[in-house]
């Protein structure tokens, strides 16, 4: 599969961060979307003060933009999750700040632990699920911003585009 074979070539980017540069004031690599995200989690002091739980729905709340990025925090409660996704032409970088978050794709099934992050390619489907019994907080950066975000059902993808970022519930 091409859209797998840099990774599959050069093994998990993010298991190396010794490699990785510190984020450029604007981000235009993996690896620079990645190191934001990495800064925007090690300023607990930015967003733990706005974490909210909802026990209905995933809380989530649009912390920064940029030059074509979004910055997403969300929380989940135990049992929380999404369906299977993909975002559309966006990548993304998921990052867990606090809890555990259970992520399922066609590779299987991965437990995420605080600090762990996950590059999600344009068009790749995965979903994210809280399967632990405490909560969960996470972050998200997006880029291009997140329009899409086309649903998948048994071999048929369902799209939910949207017509501004705010109205895309981040994954």
């Amino acid at each position: 599969m091409n859209s797998d074979s840099d990774l599959q070539i050069a093994g998990d980017l993010l298991e190396v961060p010794h490699l990785l540069q510190p984020a450029r004031e604007h981000p235009v690599t993996v690896a620079d979307f990645v190191g934001l995200a990495r800064t925007v989690a090690a300023d607990r002091a930015q967003w733990a003060p706005l974490v909210q739980y909802d026990a209905s729905s995933r809380w989530y709340h649009r912390l920064r933009t940029g030059p074509g990025y979004e910055v997403w925090l969300l929380s989940w409660v135990p049992g929380q999750g999404t369906d299977l996704h993909d975002h559309g032409r966006s990548s993304g970088v998921l990052t867990v700040l606090e809890g555990e978050l259970t992520e399922r794709s066609e590779h299987g099934s991965r437990v995420l632990a605080p600090g762990v992050q996950r590059v999600v390619a344009p068009g790749q489907a995965h979903e994210v699920v809280n399967a632990s019994l405490e909560p969960a907080v996470s972050l998200h950066v997006y880029y291009p911003g997140l329009t899409e975000m086309p649903m998948h059902t048994a071999g048929a993808t369902v799209s939910a585009s949207a017509t501004a970022s705010e109205d895309v519930v981040p994954a």
